[in-house]
């Protein structure tokens, strides 16, 4: 369809093949209120700065952060919220629809999608749903084939869930329709570039809990020696103590293809300067 394919020239940018998204919906799934969500506008134009071509959001600040979208930026509104406070435990849940992001001006909508759950049929059956209407209208489909929870560490859930958690997952919405497909980073390269082939449709690596730059920076080089054409990263952006600095590290991993040893030189070399 004519309106999806225009969509994708915008999310995926045509002259590097590169697709780099700021997550910053952490208000609506964080158990917890982050202190770098407080200045959201401040982080948005810092990362849009950096090179962020995508901004993740809800509704409330996509009205308020929309002054500091450049031309060429994109908005993913966000389908899916959290309820953490939940006493049986987090559970993902629909906030919107994709009539409502059509009318927002969006270029995609996100979806959540947490596995391995006593709903995980319900799950299965809403993205389905959103999948059927993404198609109608010709809107875009990101899926966040993640982990059940983004709020343990990496290690932690890789030991629970493993990789083949994410493989399932990540095939499964590419069944549904996604177009664009997010994962937790599998623990290889093998991994991941199986995960890639799996689904034959882009995909970007999640930025996940908060961890060193450097470890940062050197797995995204690897997703992008895998066959990932992006990334899409929150907490280790809108908490890091240089948000515009640490995006543009990020940005030339998958836009000037350096190593990620060179991106951190440079991240470096920025966090020295202040």
């Amino acid at each position: 369809m004519l309106g999806k394919t225009i969509r994708m020239k915008r999310l995926i940018q045509q002259d590097t093949g590169s697709c780099i998204i700021f997550a910053i919906d952490h208000g609506m799934t964080s158990p917890t209120l982050l202190r770098g969500l407080m200045d959201t506008r401040t982080r948005v134009k810092q990362a849009i700065s950096g090179g962020a071509n995508v901004l993740m959001l809800g509704r409330g600040f996509a009205y308020k952060t929309v002054e500091e979208f450049k031309p060429d930026t994109s908005l993913a509104l966000m389908m899916t919220a959290c309820a953490a406070g939940r006493p049986a435990g987090p559970k993902i849940t629909p906030i919107s629809s994709v009539e409502e992001a059509l009318r927002l001006g969006a270029d995609a909508v996100t979806v959540y999608v947490a596995l391995a759950q006593d709903y995980e049929p319900e799950m299965i059956r809403y993205l389905s749903d959103v999948g059927e209407k993404c198609d109608f209208w010709g809107m875009p489909l990101i899926a966040e084939a993640e982990y059940p929870t983004a709020y343990q560490s990496l290690d932690t859930l890789e030991t629970e869930y493993g990789a083949d958690y994410l493989k399932r997952n990540a095939r499964l919405c590419a069944e549904m329709g996604a177009d664009i497909i997010k994962v937790n980073w599998p623990g290889s390269i093998k991994d991941m570039a199986e995960i890639i082939e799996a689904t034959q449709v882009p995909v970007v690596l999640a930025g996940g809990p908060r961890i060193s730059d450097e470890e940062l920076l050197d797995r995204m080089a690897q997703a992008r020696e895998a066959g990932a054409i992006g990334c899409s990263v929150g907490r280790n952006i809108f908490e890091h103590e240089n948000p515009e600095a640490i995006t543009r590290a990020i940005s030339m991993i998958f836009k000037d293809k350096v190593s990620g040893k060179v991106a951190y030189e440079y991240l470096q070399e920025q966090l020295n300067r202040r």
